[in-house]
C-alpha cells in the first residue's frame, strides 16, 4: 500500500509538471485589454490627469522603455517620469498599435503590437514615434492592471 500511493504522487508530479502552458484565443480578453491600452492612450492626449493616465497600471509595474537603461520599477515611480516628460511640452497627436495579439493564461494576458504615433514638440514639428511594444496584463481585484510593459524602439525609415 505505501508503494501505491509513494507511485501516485510520483506520476501525479510527472502529470503536473509536463503540462505546459498553451495560450488561448479570447476575443473579450483581447478587446479589453486594447481597449485599456487605447484609454490610456486617449487620456495622455486628452491632458486628463497623472491619475487617470496610470489607472490602470498594478502597484508594482515595471517598465523597459529606450529612455533608461535600467528596469523602471513602482507605478509611482513611472508616474513620476511620465509626469516629467509631459512637462517637455511635446504631445502626443496620435498613438495606435499595428499587429496586435493577445495570448491568454488563465488570469494572465500578453498583448504584443507595433506602435505608431505622431508627437509634436513644443517648437510645432513633428516627428513618428515606433515602438515594438509588449504589455503584461493580471486580473488583480476582477480587473486588468497592466503589470509589466517592455518598449523597444524601431528607427524611422529615412526618405
Amino acid at each position: 500500500m505505501k508503494h501505491s500511493i509513494t507511485s501516485v504522487i510520483c506520476i501525479a508530479a510527472v502529470v503536473f509538471a509536463s503540462q505546459v502552458a498553451v495560450a488561448g484565443e479570447d476575443p473579450k480578453v483581447a478587446a479589453e485589454v486594447m481597449a485599456i491600452t487605447r484609454a490610456q492612450w486617449a487620456a495622455d492626449m486628452q491632458g486628463k490627469s497623472m491619475s487617470e493616465q496610470t489607472a490602470n497600471l498594478a502597484d508594482d509595474y515595471t517598465e523597459f522603455n529606450p529612455g533608461f537603461p535600467v528596469r523602471i520599477d513602482g507605478k509611482a515611480m513611472n508616474a513620476s517620469i511620465y509626469e516629467a516628460q509631459n512637462r517637455s511640452g511635446d504631445k502626443t497627436l496620435l498613438g495606435e498599435m499595428v499587429n496586435p495579439k493577445v495570448q491568454v493564461y488563465g488570469d494572465v494576458a500578453i498583448l504584443t503590437y507595433n506602435y505608431v504615433g505622431v508627437t509634436q514638440a513644443k517648437d510645432g514639428k513633428t516627428d513618428n514615434s515606433l515602438a515594438k511594444s509588449t504589455r503584461v496584463y493580471a486580473k488583480i481585484g476582477g480587473q486588468w492592471k497592466l503589470v509589466h510593459a517592455n518598449f523597444a524602439p524601431v528607427e524611422s525609415p529615412q526618405n
